[in-house]
């Protein structure tokens, strides 16, 4: 009998929307139905099944007309037809009293729907008779409906996140990420042997890169800190002989929220001994390939490269958005015999140049309104400062505009990946520019045509850092690692000026034969979000944060003790707000 249900569901792709199955997961769908109450699941009917008898489990959807209830679980809608009959009453009247959202178990007869009854809905020529209903528990009245076209408050929706988990949205985004990660762990374990390896949560402050989280310890004046990612883990891994690592990390970071950041989220963190950054490149690659969802169109591979200069010379930033045009162009020579003064002193800057965007039809398109709105990012000019990525946000709000104005400039369904190499090693500090910083991190190595510069030039050093960008987004980044403790040593101690003693365990470790290797590390949630079209990396987490950083269901983070804090020898100077929160 099992066997009979498992070709029929196979035939139809079980379990239906909006997802394509590989003959693996329809299999595990199947056995998994007999561990539950129901035998098949709301959205898998069909009518290949008219005249059997099912058990369906999940939540009424609403009442229709008295005669039908719409049920629903993961996999979709069913219709459940209320029997009429004088000996069925007390059924008709305990499912026409049901408050919406109420969990309840049907058992019934699968029929066809009467002639002109159909709809497009998956489910849309069957219904079920019922026969009998258990109700399993009874709904409250909820703050908002469960129908995808309700609208709702982001506060909401992270205040009540059970609720707003069951939307059709929700689901489909929380399944695409796990099918996600299960083709990526195969792709990475099963086809290149990498070795899944968690890393600790509870480390230690290292210099530079975001702030990070501390936590306290039972040690008088000791602390732990919440990683911004494994890097050091990864390293010493590498230095372990472990060879091939990844794993999908947790991170942390101490820093207000974005649309496209959370102060905790998760990498897909990877590292790599012998190999150079093409390998790193060419890995991700077949990864995107291997991994992407089938109802998407396919991805061609190899990526597009482009250096971090030609990326700053052609948009203005280096994480450029490919779908459309409109580059910065130099017009200098347009202006070469100018009597505009500003103009004029612009041009006699050393490399100093005019550059413009050409939009096409703008005229006809940007209003005086859009005019006023390009110039608000007037305030920012200066004569002797770089003005490219200034163009730069000028050229992505010119998109916006026109898209607003009904011009077809992105095509919202295309995905356009982009490699961007060759950044700088290393940036002058904004608030001491006679200073240098990492431009990526202090543990990338320099190119190796620039490697003899690390201890003359360093402002000059490249590095072998390399950014995935997928429609304007950031998605990954990574780097071919100084695997030499001198250089370590040199970077942090001279260029850097950070206490080396901070990483001992690192530069010693790179002491005891550490073998040249890189990695990257892919960031899942802003990936996701790109793919299904989320506004925001919040759309495809389960219990993300909120803008600032709370948990609004559980009210984190919140008040400790004072009594509580003592184990930890910590006291807590409270502001005056405290008395009026609590």
């Amino acid at each position: 009998m099992l066997l009979v249900g498992w070709n029929k569901r196979v035939q139809r792709g079980f379990p239906g929307p909006g997802w394509k199955n590989t003959t693996q997961q329809i299999i595990m769908s199947v056995l998994n139905i007999d561990l539950s109450f129901r035998s098949h699941t709301c959205g898998e009917l069909r009518p290949a099944d008219v005249g059997e008898e099912v058990t369906l489990c999940g939540w009424v959807q609403y009442l229709r007309q008295d005669l039908f209830v719409i049920m629903r679980d993961f996999s979709g809608l069913a219709q459940i037809l209320i029997p009429q009959d004088e000996d069925k009453m007390n059924l008709k009247t305990a499912l026409c009293d049901l408050p919406p959202e109420s969990v309840i178990r049907v058992k019934g007869t699968v029929r066809l729907r009467p002639d002109g009854q159909e709809n497009k809905m998956p489910t849309g020529e069957i219904e079920v008779l019922a026969e009998s209903v258990e109700i399993l528990n009874v709904c409250r009245k909820l703050p908002f409906e469960i129908k995808d076209f309700v609208k709702k408050s982001e506060s909401l929706r992270m205040q009540y996140r059970y609720l707003d988990l069951r939307s059709s949205q929700m689901q489909y985004n929380l399944r695409l990420r796990s099918q996600l990660v299960m083709k990526m762990r195969e792709y990475l374990c099963n086809v290149h042997g990498f070795v899944d390896v968690e890393t600790p949560t509870l480390f230690k402050r290292t210099p530079g890169g975001a702030k990070e989280f501390v936590v306290p310890s039972r040690e008088p004046g000791r602390f732990y800190s919440l990683p911004q990612s494994p890097q050091q883990f990864k390293q010493l891994l590498m230095v372990a002989g472990i060879d091939r690592y990844f794993q999908l990390a947790r991170c942390y970071r101490d820093e207000g929220s974005k649309p496209d950041r959370q102060p905790e989220f998760t990498q897909v963190d990877i590292e790599m001994s012998f190999v150079d950054q093409a390998g790193i490149r060419g890995l991700i690659e077949g990864l995107v390939q291997y991994s992407w969802p089938v109802e998407k169109d396919p991805v061609s591979t190899p990526f597009p490269c482009i250096t971090y200069e030609k990326a700053m010379k052609d948009y203005g930033v280096d994480k450029p958005d490919t779908r459309f045009a409109m580059k910065l162009m130099d017009i200098s020579k347009t202006f070469h015999n100018t009597e505009i003064e500003f103009l004029k002193d612009a041009l006699n800057q050393p490399g100093g140049c005019i550059q413009a965007i050409c939009i096409p039809d703008g005229a006809k398109h940007l209003k005086g309104k859009d005019h006023e709105s390009l110039n608000f990012h007037s305030p920012d000019f200066h004569y002797f400062l770089p003005q490219r990525p200034l163009l730069g946000k000028l050229r992505l709000q010119c998109a916006e505009l026109l898209e607003g104005s009904g011009v077809a400039v992105r095509d919202p369904s295309a995905f356009h990946f982009l490699w961007v190499v060759d950044f700088p090693l290393f940036l002058p500090k904004e608030e001491d520019p006679d200073q240098l910083e990492s431009a990526h991190h202090p543990f990338t190595a320099p190119l190796p045509e620039d490697a003899h510069l690390l201890y003359s030039l360093p402002h000059k050093v490249r590095g072998q850092h390399y950014d995935l960008v997928l429609n304007g987004c950031e998605i990954g980044g990574g780097s071919i690692r100084i695997h030499k403790a001198s250089d370590q040593q040199h970077v942090l101690e001279t260029i850097l000026k950070e206490d080396p003693s901070l990483l001992s365990h690192l530069l010693e470790a790179l002491d005891s034969g550490a073998p040249p290797h890189g990695g990257i590390a892919l960031g899942l949630d802003r990936f996701l979000s790109i793919i299904v079209g989320a506004p925001s990396i919040r759309d495809v987490i389960a219990f993300p944060k909120s803008f600032r950083g709370h948990d609004l269901m559980s009210r984190a983070p919140d008040f400790v003790s004072e009594d509580e804090l003592k184990s930890y020898h910590i006291a807590v100077n409270w502001p005056y707000i405290k008395a009026h929160i609590c």
